[in-house]
């Protein structure tokens, strides 16, 4: 986390995701506070962005992809974001931006 620059950037599907896996409220207290400390900003989600999460989850579909994966990409391909910092290591290394470029993932 210290090798991290700010500002990182998330979305509320990944954020939801988060709350669940870390389980204890200190850790959900932790990411409240990067949320309003701003380390940590959520980008946008609208429906513009919905066919392009959908093509996403049926073309992973026997992975598959979830909500929060595909929200990740797409915010990506949008913004032109390359790097990821996630657990799910595995997965980020299969998912392709816009059909070709693959994401750096930290840690």
């Amino acid at each position: 986390m210290k090798r991290l620059r700010d500002p990182l950037f998330t979305v509320w599907p990944a954020l939801t995701e988060a709350m669940y896996l870390v389980g204890s409220p200190s850790a959900q207290e932790q990411l409240w506070s990067a949320l309003e400390d701003r380390h940590l900003d959520l980008l946008p989600l609208d429906a513009r962005d919905i066919p392009r999460m959908r093509a996403l989850m049926h073309k992973y579909r026997d992975f598959p992809m979830d909500l929060a994966d595909a929200a990740l990409v797409r915010v990506a391909e949008r913004e032109g974001l390359t790097t990821v910092f996630t657990v799910d290591r595995t997965e980020f290394s299969v998912y392709r931006m816009h059909g070709s470029k693959r994401f750096r993932i930290l840690p």
